[in-house]
């Protein structure tokens, strides 16, 4: 089957859940992380019941990267290879992860599949594991933990899709911006998406998967709306839209400028012509309040109910 053949969801390789004891391992593929925040993270982590292990170069950093490409790839392969590491966390997004993805070994993410959690600029790894391994992951926080934009919920939402196999159900909520963002419908499909950014960027790249019969995952952060128009435009104009099976728009978040048209008039606009269900105001990406949802596993959408449910990412 070729990189880009369409996929059912049965085809999603499932990492065993995790399970207290069980070692997890922090890395930073993508940009440089605050230790402060990751021994937040690890003080989470670590009431669950898991073993969390800093990556040798969680804390390096060269510029706007975790450190130089060749160490950020050899912590993904060094987490992948480990029998004794059950889980893989990125510490946050950032920028970076495109540059390391070619490097990882597929092999061994087939051998010994891990359940890998983040989000953001993850997309571009969560992508690249699809594509590889056909792994599900988890779109969630990373583990240099904010207490004040991931409160009590958010962290009960990772722990759900980390810890239990349970499906998991995200409700829109009336007080995101892109609530009113909704073409009626249901839809169901493998989940694919995150960051709308990091899904344009994917584009021309082996990673960019074939969306047919797929529900789009989108969320963003600092994009104003002329820019989130264009990068909408450029996904039309591709024909990466072509077969949608519905779309599931998520926190777009500081994403207003001087212009009267807001990013919801743009969503609207965008996706509302498609031809399929889309359900706005889930809050999934950089808002407060973010919770966690399995990505590469059957989803449905149901603008009736106005939610979002996913089965698991684990078994």
């Amino acid at each position: 089957m070729s990189d880009h053949a369409r996929t059912s969801p049965a085809t999603a390789v499932r990492p065993p859940v995790l399970r207290p004891g069980d070692t997890v391992m922090l890395v930073s593929p993508s940009g440089p992380t605050r230790p402060e925040r990751v021994a937040r993270g690890v003080e989470l982590l670590t009431g669950w019941g898991l073993r969390p292990v800093l990556a040798p170069n969680a804390y390096a950093r060269q510029g706007y990267l975790a450190g130089a490409d060749e160490l950020r790839a050899a912590d993904l392969n060094t987490a992948f290879a480990d029998p004794e590491v059950r889980g893989v966390i990125c510490t946050r997004g950032g920028y970076g992860a495109q540059r390391v993805v070619d490097a990882i070994d597929m092999a061994a993410v087939r051998r010994d599949p891990k359940v890998v959690a983040g989000f953001s600029d993850i997309t571009a790894l969560q992508f690249a594991l699809w594509r590889g391994a056909r792994l599900a992951g988890v779109h969630g926080p990373g583990a240099a933990w904010s207490p004040e934009r991931t409160p009590l919920r958010s962290a009960e939402s990772l722990h759900a899709a980390l810890m239990t196999t349970e499906p998991v159900t995200v409700s829109a909520v009336a007080e995101e911006e892109t609530f009113a963002v909704r073409v009626p419908g249901r839809a169901t499909g493998p989940l694919l998406g995150g960051n709308l950014c990091l899904v344009v960027a994917s584009l021309g790249t082996p990673d960019m998967p074939d969306l047919t019969g797929a529900i789009l995952l989108v969320e963003d952060v600092q994009e104003p709306p002329y820019k989130v128009d264009r990068m909408l435009t450029q996904l039309r104009r591709a024909g990466a839209l072509d077969g949608l099976a519905g779309v599931a728009v998520g926190q777009f978040t500081d994403c207003a400028d001087g212009w009267s048209v807001g990013v919801a008039d743009v969503l609207s606009e965008r996706l509302g012509d498609l031809g399929v269900p889309v359900l706005g105001g889930l809050p999934i990406g950089h808002g407060p309040g973010q919770l966690s949802v399995p990505i590469g596993t059957e989803a449905t959408l149901d603008t009736r109910t106005a939610t979002l449910e996913v089965s698991p990412a684990v078994r």
